[in-house]
């Protein structure tokens, strides 16, 4: 796990992500997912480019049902992007850093 990545458990969830002052960028993903593994290095690049600026964080499917039924996902990798614990964006499978940091630049400038 990269330093900068936060690996969420379903009790931190709402800490975590509720109570955020910054953007919050969750990659829902499951240790059998072939595409998780290929976005897992994108969200590590996402984690140390917004290090200090946003969240970057990591949640097992298979360790947190209750979360994954919350916001009805329906496939993985999903990455949904918080702010003031409200779903902003959300993407169901590989979704690129581009578009993802994109999505958290705007946020950023947009206060």
């Amino acid at each position: 796990m990269a330093q900068n990545v936060t690996e969420l458990s379903e009790t931190a969830f709402d800490e975590i992500v509720h109570n955020s002052e910054v953007p919050v960028l969750v990659d829902f993903w499951a240790p059998w997912c072939e595409p998780c593994k290929i976005m897992d290095s994108i969200v590590q690049e996402l984690a140390d480019q917004y290090a200090g600026r946003a969240k970057i964080c990591k949640l097992n499917t298979e360790e947190a049902r209750d979360t994954v039924m919350e916001f009805g996902l329906s496939g993985i990798p999903t990455t949904i992007l918080f702010k003031d614990g409200r779903v902003q964006n959300k993407w169901v499978g590989l979704t690129g850093k581009k578009e993802l940091a994109k999505a958290i630049d705007h946020l950023l400038s947009n206060g």
